[in-house]
């Protein structure tokens, strides 16, 4: 096939910007327009709910490019404009502002929503974290509150509870599971994470589902669970998860489920492709379908779909990875940890605060490799886990979603 002549991103985040910079990389000449909702220039995630929130980092800091970096691309990047249609069979969006962008190829890159639970805002003092001014409005607040509860214990929430402790605050963690990251780690690890966070001063709430906001004069002073406690507080921070950014999709004609419903290539329909955390895919090692919410896959899979828009045609089957930082912990999972998973320890110990652990299946087969302060030995228990993850055969090119 041949090379599209021009291609249009939707979506100035972490996947946009590296499906740009690749296909410059492979040689494309052709026009590239990146459109992103946010008038700054492309940021990096990560760091705001750690470097960012704690003030080690400027906000400026968490720009992935510079300026000169960027015009190097020769792209057009139309930034503070959102999308708010697509015409998939025309491959044209349509912006807030009534312009028409169309390209020959299209690639949806718009990520996430903070997720929003009713009974959690509408108070002064209530805030979630997604974007880099979130960050600076919380940090704001952080400076100056006494008593802080993080209503979600997933990674997000975690992490947030982590950094406000480490600034100083009195900081209660609630959320459903039975210890933070419950779902990401297996219940073993989890506790392990649970402990740490109660040796630093964090109050954990396990099991607790937040029932709305206890306000005076128009500013919360407190959360109130579904058990009738009242978790007293002047600042609360929403993190429960997050929902992929496909509300202007509808009726594009495009499939979607929790995502854009892709095949193994990462293609929507024809000529249009979706990457990082807003894609849910096709993968062939695993033989169902899957969308990761975390910084690697953004990058590895925009990376992936600028060589299947110039035709490479690969499947996008890769070993899932995420990490995180929390008191003093470097935590790598490669793989997905499932619920019923065997822990062993195969390398350090838990009592030593370094190790290694691997998940092992029903049949003592490795599903997941999860590294405790030990980053470089779990990179190379991940070869452990290649022939799990990889599609069995060479497929042909599948159908794109209908």
């Amino acid at each position: 096939m041949s090379a599209p002549s021009d291609v249009l991103v939707v979506g100035a985040s972490a996947a946009g910007l590296a499906v740009t910079e690749s296909l410059r990389r492979k040689g494309y000449g052709g026009r590239i327009t990146l459109l992103g909702e946010e008038a700054g220039a492309p940021y990096d995630r990560p760091p705001l709910s750690k470097q960012v929130l704690a003030g080690t980092w400027e906000a400026e800091r968490a720009q992935l490019r510079t300026r000169d970096v960027l015009d190097a691309l020769d792209a057009e990047l139309v930034l503070g404009q959102r999308a708010v249609a697509l015409d998939a069979a025309a491959r044209t969006v349509r912006t807030e502002s009534g312009t028409e962008l169309r390209a020959e190829a299209v690639v949806l890159a718009t990520g996430l929503h903070a997720r929003r639970l009713p009974g959690l805002s509408g108070a002064a003092g209530v805030h979630v974290l997604r974007t880099l001014d979130d960050a600076g409005r919380l940090r704001e607040e952080l400076l100056k509150a006494e008593r802080v509860v993080v209503v979600g214990d997933g990674v997000l929430g975690a992490e947030i509870a982590a950094t406000a402790r480490l600034m100083g605050v009195d900081v209660t963690l609630a959320g459903p599971q039975k210890a933070p990251m419950q779902a990401q780690l297996g219940d073993d690890i989890a506790q392990l994470l649970a402990g740490l966070h109660g040796e630093h001063g964090v109050r954990l709430r396990p099991g607790s589902l937040v029932d709305g906001l206890e306000t005076a004069d128009g500013r919360v002073t407190g959360v109130r669970t579904a058990g009738g406690e009242v978790l007293p507080a002047d600042l609360v921070v929403a993190a429960v998860g997050g929902v992929p950014a496909t509300d202007w999709l509808t009726g594009s004609g495009l499939v979607l489920r929790d995502g854009v419903v892709c095949d193994s290539r990462c293609r929507a329909a024809e000529d249009i492709y979706a990457a990082g955390d807003v894609a849910r895919f096709h993968h062939e090692g695993l033989g169902r379908s899957l969308r990761l919410e975390n910084r690697t896959n953004a990058t590895e899979q925009a990376v992936l779909v600028a060589a299947n828009i110039l035709g490479e045609d690969r499947p996008y089957s890769p070993v899932p990875y995420f990490w995180t930082d929390q008191l003093g912990v470097k935590l790598q999972v490669y793989g997905l940890p499932a619920p019923g998973a065997t822990v062993h320890i195969a390398e350090g110990a838990v009592g030593q605060g370094r190790f290694v652990a691997r998940y092992l299946d029903g049949e003592g087969r490795p599903v997941a490799v999860l590294g405790w302060n030990m980053p470089k030995q779990a990179r190379l228990h991940r070869q452990h886990l290649l022939d799990r993850y990889a599609p069995a055969s060479r497929s042909a090119p599948a159908a794109a979603p209908r």
